[in-house]
């Protein structure tokens, strides 16, 4: 069976502990429904299908279910639970699946609107003072593009190249301006390499948050990326809303091999640079 997991059981969270020895089927996924801060320091989430919430999913045995009905607060077949399971569907990179969602069973949980249903990000932005590990794996590693935007201060510390696992680069994103494509990371199988910053928060509401457009384009999110032999949880951004990949402009790809150059693996650049080509063939071969 699956279950969705949006709070303190997300990775890095204070009971992820509880999954640890589950398999985790998706880190980019989400559902339909309203989060809330209860004040408690967790969330609950309520239904709806006006937003949505953002979070984890992973198989789990009955065993593990039961835990999880106990930890918030469930007993089947009673009234006045604090939270509900419900089943809902989930929407991941590989299309969507049923699973098991805990909402808000009382009223006084839904104490705070969360407007962009990420716990995380809504717990990160709040601390409003700190540093955070940033993946950049577009052009994002550029560092000329900082320093004519008068950023470049906010990325003096890079901390290495990250690797994350059981992701693709593709272009995902098509511009509203030259209709060509972006950079994203789709969950689908393969590895995305990228170099990693330790940013102060406000490089984020600063200035990243209105470069990615976030959270209208791109959204903020957190990936699981190793980072000098070491699982490190980092912030990155992904296209919200996903379209059919097409080739990059020339600028844009210029940004993101000259940002890579130096720093990622041959064998990582020999493929980035060949999937790029295949798509601008693909638009040569569309106008013939």
């Amino acid at each position: 069976m699956n279950l969705f997991v949006y709070g303190t059981l997300r990775k890095g969270e204070g009971n992820a502990h509880y999954l640890k020895n589950t398999t985790c089927l998706a880190e980019q996924c989400w559902t339909y429904g309203k989060l809330y801060d209860t004040g408690y320091g967790y969330p609950a989430l309520k239904q709806s299908h006006s937003s949505r919430v953002y979070g984890e999913l992973y198989a789990i045995t009955d065993s593990e279910l039961k835990q999880m009905d106990q930890l918030e607060g469930f007993n089947e077949g009673e009234s006045n639970n604090l939270y509900e399971r419900v089943e809902q569907t989930i929407y991941t990179d590989n299309g969507p699946i049923i699973a098991y969602v805990y909402i808000a069973g009382q009223s006084h949980l839904l104490n705070k609107s969360i407007p962009d249903g990420d716990w995380k990000e809504y717990r990160l932005l709040n601390s409003k003072h700190g540093k955070v590990p940033y993946f950049a794996y577009g052009s994002c590693m550029d560092h000329k593009r900082f320093i004519e935007h008068r950023k470049g201060h906010y990325f003096q510390n890079m901390l290495g190249v990250g690797v994350l696992e059981n992701y693709s680069l593709r272009f995902t994103r098509k511009s509203t301006v030259d209709g060509l494509g972006r950079a994203d990371i789709v969950e689908e199988g393969g590895r995305v390499e990228g170099k990693v910053y330790e940013i102060p928060i406000e490089a984020l509401t600063e200035y990243l948050y209105h470069r990615e457009g976030a959270p209208h384009a791109y959204r903020a999110t957190f990936v699981t990326i190793n980072l000098h032999g070491v699982e490190t949880q980092a912030i990155t951004f992904t296209v919200k809303n996903k379209s059919e990949e097409t080739a990059p402009p020339v600028e844009y790809e210029e940004e993101i091999l000259r940002g890579a150059h130096g720093y990622l693996s041959d064998d990582y650049m020999v493929n980035l640079k060949s999937h790029m080509n295949s798509l601008k063939n693909q638009i040569e071969g569309g106008k013939k």
